[in-house]
């Protein structure tokens, strides 16, 4: 996505302990504060806001932060994003080296979440929403995923890299099935 010039993007370090958890119910509610947030920041930019991520699978073990993906009405509407994100504590990424997504840094003052705002038609935006829809679905893919985190997080305790290239393999598997059978219906 193209970001006017002089855009203040912030570099966060990543934490390096993996801490996965079981399922909680509570999350859900924690998405829909963070969407009444966003909906009321962002408006009619926004054409959707989801919970992606493990935890918005019910029953699937997950690293205790939520993932909020945004879609946009138009890419035009970035910088503006941006600057309304801005104003209630978000702090521009960039896309990370992930194309098709922006990410931004939580409040300080929030619970951990993660936040990507995506251009219209975009490709990681649609993974992940198929990725989450394929677990909701296939509740014993959902339990390997989830029993693969876990050892995983045993494992690889202090070192997030090895933790996430763990799971990539699975992660991929799974997104291009799920992208897959999208694609039949």
């Amino acid at each position: 996505m193209a970001v006017e010039a002089g855009a203040n993007i912030l570099k966060a370090p990543m934490p390096t302990t993996v801490i996965v958890v079981e399922y909680d119910p509570s999350w859900p509610a924690l998405f829909r504060f963070f969407y009444e947030r966003l909906a009321r920041t962002l408006g009619s930019m926004a054409v959707t806001i989801e919970h992606v991520g493990s935890t918005a699978v019910p029953h699937l073990a997950a690293k205790p932060i939520i993932d909020i993906d945004v879609l946009l009405a138009d890419e035009a509407d970035l910088p503006a994003a941006i600057n309304r994100l801005a104003n209630i504590g978000y702090g521009y990424q960039g896309d990370l080296g992930i194309p098709g997504r922006e990410a931004f840094l939580a409040p300080a003052q929030d619970t951990p979440h993660h936040l990507y705002v995506c251009p219209p038609q975009s490709r990681e935006f649609q993974r992940h929403l198929a990725f989450r829809d394929y677990l909701r679905a296939h509740p014993e893919e959902a339990k390997k995923y989830g029993d693969l985190k876990r050892a995983l997080a045993l494992e690889f305790k202090d070192n997030r890299s090895a933790y996430i290239d763990g799971k990539s393999e699975f992660v991929a598997r799974m997104t291009d099935r799920a992208m897959a059978a999208k694609a039949r219906v």
